[in-house]
C-alpha cells in the first residue's frame, strides 16, 4: 500500500477496525473510507455495489462482522451465521467486481476444530468437529475464508485471510451479556469494585486456558501482512503464549486494584479447553506481538474507566 492508496476500512467503529483506522491514520495513510451502518448498510447488496462504483477503494480490510461471547452466539446462531455470511459475500464480490488490489478478511480462532492438536496449526483447518458453542459464527467465517480462496483461484484476485486469537482492548465491547470474556470480566470487576462487593461471579470452572492479543498488536499485524503477504492459504496471529481463565482473573483483579473473592459457575460453560495458534508462519516473515498481557490489560482498563467518567 501507499500512504496515498484509497483504503476502505469495513467496520472501523469496532474492535479491530478502530485498531486498525487509527493505526493507519497515524502511520500516514491520508486516504481512508469508513463508513457508518447508517451511512453503509453492509447487509445490503445494493447498496454495497453503489458504494464499490462510486468510491472504488484500492484496498479493503474487511473486519465488519457481528461478534459476541459464548452466551451471545448460543443465545443467537441464526444472526451470527446470517449477518456474517451478508456481510462478507456481499464485500468480496464487490471488492472483485471492482478490481480491488488487494483484501484482507477475518477469520478466527473458533474456525479449528475443537480437538486440534495445540498449538494449532493452520492446516488443522477442517479436519474436525467444531466447539458447538460457536459453531454458527465458525462456519460462516470459514465460507469467507474459502470464498476468498475460491475468488483467488477463478478470477485471480489477492484476497488473503488473517486468522486472530482472541482479541481485546480500546473501542472492545463491554456489554454485560454478549462481551468476550476479559470485556466481561473488566465490566464485572469494575462494577464490583463501585459497589464495594466482596465477591465475583465467573462463569465456567476457571479451568480453559486461552491466548490474548492486543488489538493495537493485530492492526499492526494486519498492516504487516496488506504489505508482505500475498498467498491465498490462511495465516494465524497471536502471541503464542496461554493463560487460564483463573489466571487471567486474578490479573484483571491486580489491574483494577479491587482484591474479591473468585466463584466460579461451573454451570456455566467453558468452551473449548485448551485453544493456542502456532505462530511460527507469521514469525516467519518478521512479525511478533509487542504489547504484554499485562500492559494491554491496563490500557483497556483505563479506557473503559475513562468512558465511564466522560458520560
Amino acid at each position: 500500500m501507499e500512504k496515498s492508496s484509497r483504503i476502505f476500512i469495513a467496520g472501523h467503529r469496532g474492535l479491530v477496525g478502530s485498531a486498525i483506522t487509527k493505526y493507519l491514520s497515524d502511520a500516514g495513510y491520508s486516504d481512508l473510507i469508513v463508513k457508518s451502518r447508517k451511512e453503509l448498510d453492509l447487509m445490503n447488496t445494493v447498496a454495497v455495489e453503489d458504494f464499490f462504483r462510486e468510491c472504488k477503494p484500492e484496498y479493503v480490510f474487511l473486519a465488519a462482522a457481528k461478534v459476541g461471547g459464548i452466551n451471545a452466539n448460543n443465545k443467537y446462531p441464526a444472526e451470527f451465521l446470517y449477518h456474517n455470511l451478508s456481510i462478507q459475500s456481499n464485500i468480496i464480490h464487490q471488492a472483485y467486481k471492482y478490481q480491488v488490489k488487494k483484501l484482507l478478511f477475518f477469520g478466527s480462532s473458533c474456525i479449528y476444530p475443537k480437538m486440534s492438536p495445540q498449538p494449532i496449526k493452520e492446516e488443522y483447518l477442517l479436519s474436525g468437529f467444531l466447539e458447538t458453542t460457536n459453531e454458527a459464527y465458525a462456519i460462516a467465517k470459514i465460507a469467507g475464508i474459502k470464498m476468498c480462496q475460491s475468488y483467488n483461484r477463478q478470477y485471480g484476485t489477492n484476497f488473503i485471510s488473517v486468522m486472530p486469537t482472541n482479541i481485546f482492548g480500546i473501542n472492545d465491547n463491554f456489554h454485560p451479556d454478549d462481551s468476550h470474556v476479559i470485556a466481561a470480566l473488566i465490566q464485572r470487576f469494575h462494577k464490583t469494585k463501585q459497589e464495594n462487593k466482596k465477591q465475583i461471579s465467573i462463569w465456567g470452572s476457571g479451568n480453559p486456558r486461552r491466548e490474548f492479543l492486543f488489538a493495537d498488536d493485530l492492526a499492526d499485524a494486519c498492516v504487516f501482512l496488506m504489505n508482505n503477504y500475498d498467498d491465498s492459504e490462511i495465516i494465524n496471529v497471536g502471541t503464542g503464549k496461554e493463560i487460564t481463565i483463573k489466571d487471567l482473573a486474578e490479573l484483571i483483579m491486580e489491574v483494577v486494584d479491587f482484591p474479591v473473592e473468585l466463584v466460579f459457575d461451573k454451570s456455566m460453560p467453558d468452551g473449548t479447553l485448551l485453544k493456542r495458534l502456532d505462530i511460527s508462519k507469521i514469525n516467519s516473515l518478521g512479525w511478533t506481538a509487542k504489547t504484554s498481557l499485562r500492559e494491554g490489560l491496563k490500557r483497556a482498563y483505563q479506557h473503559y474507566a475513562s468512558q465511564l467518567i466522560d458520560r
